[in-house]
């Protein structure tokens, strides 16, 4: 299944599913569409770009499920881990996604990654979309994270681009610099330390996986999200992904300060 397709039939389950429709915005603002659109696909893309078949998968921070239903969609499996509110929602969304391929492909469960650490060396892939960000300690994660993945095991890392001078305008507004804080989990019955959305650029991202001696692939880092949605329309949606992709490959000032998404890869070498 394709992205498009799939992105299709995800605007279907929308329509019938209110409790997705806070944090998915599509139906919200006709303005932004596909503004969004754009957004969500290539990053979806970019995963499925850099997954294979057969390889133990593991989506740490899956939230809602989106992107293991997806890659179910494809005969791929995964498993993923949430906290939060978000695991409630996965079993009603398999009844939807269950006419268009086998679900049981994904399997979620509401776990704390400091708790239920993988067993080591027993994950080809890890997924870690809108989540780097959130996991603290950190470098402790990062440490759980390399022992989990098997010799050269990988991480895909969907982010927000730590650098972006609008969204970090935004977030000192809404935040401060308060980027750890402690919540209440109601299922697991404690606290947990949280990222406040303690975003990073990919320098500094760098600094911190080299810590652990592992590796960021400059090769297969992707740049998104440059333009403003009055920007967008269903005439020119592809040749303004396509013109983006352009622009952040041969300006640096604005891909470092000026595009918001960051998508890249971390290595973990042979031992």
């Amino acid at each position: 299944m394709t992205v498009d397709a799939f992105f299709d039939l995800f605007l279907e389950e929308l329509k019938q599913n209110n409790n997705l429709q806070s944090y998915y915005k599509f139906l919200n603002t006709k303005s932004g569409f596909y503004f969004r659109k754009a957004y969500f696909v290539q990053r979806l893309q970019y995963i499925y770009n850099n997954v294979q078949a057969g390889k133990k998968i593991w989506d740490c921070g899956c939230g809602y499920g989106t992107t293991g239903l997806f890659l179910a969609m494809n005969g791929i499996a995964s498993s993923g881990t949430t906290i939060e509110f978000y695991f409630q929602q996965i079993a009603q969304r398999k009844e939807y996604w269950k006419q268009y391929g086998n679900v049981d492909l994904f399997q979620a469960t509401h776990e704390n990654i400091f708790d239920n650490k993988p067993a080591d060396n027993s994950i080809d892939i890890i997924i870690l979309q809108d989540t780097l960000h959130h996991l603290e300690p950190l470098q402790e994660a990062l440490k759980i994270m390399k022992d989990a993945l098997k010799s050269n095991g990988e991480i895909i890392l969907i982010e927000e681009n730590g650098n972006n001078i609008i969204q970090n305008t935004k977030l000192f507004i809404r935040r401060g610099n308060k980027r750890i804080i402690k919540i209440w989990d109601e299922q697991l019955q404690k606290y947990v330390l949280l990222g406040n959305e303690n975003i990073r650029s990919l320098a500094n991202w760098k600094i911190e996986f080299s810590k652990q001696d592992m590796l960021i692939d400059d090769s297969k880092t992707q740049y998104l999200r440059y333009y403003l949605p009055f920007n967008f329309n269903s005439n020119n949606f592809d040749d303004k992904i396509k013109k983006e992709q352009e622009i952040w490959k041969h300006n640096n000032f604005l891909k470092e300060y000026f595009f918001f998404g960051l998508n890249y890869i971390v290595k973990k070498d042979a031992e």
